[in-house]
C-alpha cells in the first residue's frame, strides 16, 4: 500500500516538517540519515521524499502528485535515478558502493538528480564505509544520499558528521492501533497490540497469531479466576498458563497483558474509558473497579510489575506465578 504524504505526517510529524522544509526552503542536504527503531516509517518517508524531489507537479512545491511518470516509476520500483543499495547476506559490501559510483559518475537518465538510499546502513563493512566516506566528501551536487538504519551509532562518525540526521519516535499506541486497523485487525486486538509494542509490522505480525489469540484468553480466564477463589487461579495456572506461556518471553508478554486488565480498572476509576484497552468488558470492569481502592488497585499493578522484574532473573517461574496469584487475591506482599 503507498502511503501518502498526510499518512507520514500523522506518524512523524517533525521529520515531515523537516523535509518540507528542506524541499520549499531549497536547501535539501546531500546526505541525509534517517534513524529509528524498525517500523517507524522510515523506508516509506524515503521513498515519498524521493518522490517530492522527482516529481514533475509536485502539490505546493512539495507533496508528490502521484501520477506523473517519475511518481509512478518510484512506485513500481524501476525509477532510473533511484536506487537502492540492501545488504548482500550479513553485509554491505565495497563492491555495492563502488558500483554505485560508478553508476553516479554518468548523466541523470531522466531527471536533474539522482538519488540512493543505503537501507540498514550500519551493516556496511568498514571498506564499504570507507568508500562512501570518500563519496560523501566530495558530494556531487545532482545528487543527494539517503541512509536509512535502527542503530545510527554503529554508523562511522565520519559518515554521521558528513549527513543530515532526522530522528524517527517510535509510533504512538494511537498510530499503531489506527493502522493496524486500516489493514483490518479487529479493533479490541489491534487496541491491546499498540499497548505491547510501537512497531506496526511486529504488531501485524502478532495479530496473526494463533498464540497470541490465544493467550489473551488465558489472560482474561485467569483474571475472573482471581475474582473467585485462590485454589481455582492456582489450578488454572497449571492446567492453562503454564502449558500455554513455556518460556520467560511467553510468560513476560503474559504478565503484560494481566497488566493492561488492571490499567482498565485503573482508567475506570478515573473516569477516563476512552484510554480501555478491553473495551467489550467495561460492563464487567466496572463493578470490580468500583469496590476497589485506588491504593489496592496500584498496588496490584505493582505486584505484576514486580513479578515481570523476577522473571528475568533467576526466579523459579513457577513458583513466582503462584506467589503472584497469592498477592492479586490476598494483597500479601512479595517475599
Amino acid at each position: 500500500m503507498v502511503k501518502t504524504w498526510q499518512d507520514l505526517k500523522s506518524i512523524q510529524p517533525e521529520v515531515m516538517t523537516m523535509i518540507k522544509n528542506s524541499i520549499t526552503r531549497n536547501r535539501v542536504a546531500h546526505a541525509y540519515l534517517f534513524e529509528g527503531e524498525k517500523g517507524t516509517g522510515k523506508k516509506d518517508i524515503a521513498l515519498i521524499f524521493a518522490k517530492s524531489l522527482l516529481c514533475e507537479h509536485p502539490d505546493e512545491g512539495y507533496i508528490p502528485c502521484g501520477q506523473c511518470v517519475n511518481c509512478r516509476r518510484i512506485n513500481s520500483g524501476n525509477h532510473p535515478d533511484l536506487h537502492y543499495i540492501e545488504p548482500e547476506g550479513l553485509s554491505i559490501k565495497k563492491e555495492q558502493i563502488k558500483l554505485l559510483q560508478d553508476e553516479f559518475s554518468k548523466k541523470s537518465v531522466e531527471s536533474d538528480l539522482k538519488i540512493y538510499m543505503i537501507v540498514d546502513a550500519e551493516k556496511m563493512s568498514v571498506q564499504a564505509a570507507n568508500s562512501l566516506l570518500k563519496f560523501l566528501e566530495e558530494p556531487q551536487s545532482d545528487t543527494v544520499a539517503i541512509l536509512i538504519t535502527e542503530q545510527g551509532q554503529r554508523v562511522l562518525p565520519t559518515i554521521l558528521s558528513r549527513c543530515q540526521i532526522l530522528p524517527f519516535k517510535p509510533l504512538s499506541p494511537e498510530n499503531v492501533k489506527k493502522n493496524l486497523i486500516d489493514q483490518g485487525v479487529e479493533p479490541i486486538t489491534a487496541s491491546v497490540i499498540s499497548q505491547l509494542t510501537h512497531n506496526f509490522e511486529e504488531g501485524l505480525r502478532m495479530s496473526s497469531e494463533e498464540w497470541f489469540a490465544q493467550a489473551q484468553k488465558i489472560v482474561l480466564k485467569l483474571y475472573e479466576a482471581l475474582q473467585m477463589n485462590s485454589m481455582k487461579s492456582l489450578l488454572y495456572l497449571q492446567e492453562e498458563w503454564f502449558v500455554h506461556f513455556k518460556d520467560k518471553v511467553q510468560q513476560d508478554r503474559g504478565l503484560d497483558l494481566l497488566f493492561l486488565i488492571y490499567k482498565d480498572l485503573l482508567y475506570i476509576q478515573l473516569d477516563q474509558r476512552n484510554h480501555i484497552v478491553f473495551q467489550n468488558k467495561i460492563s464487567e470492569y466496572e463493578s470490580h473497579a468500583l469496590h476497589m481502592s485506588q491504593k489496592r488497585l496500584a498496588e496490584k499493578m505493582r505486584f505484576i510489575l514486580e513479578a515481570k522484574r523476577k522473571l528475568m532473573s533467576n526466579t523459579n517461574p513457577q513458583l513466582l506465578m503462584e506467589q503472584l496469584v497469592l498477592n492479586l487475591q490476598e494483597g500479601s506482599s512479595f517475599v
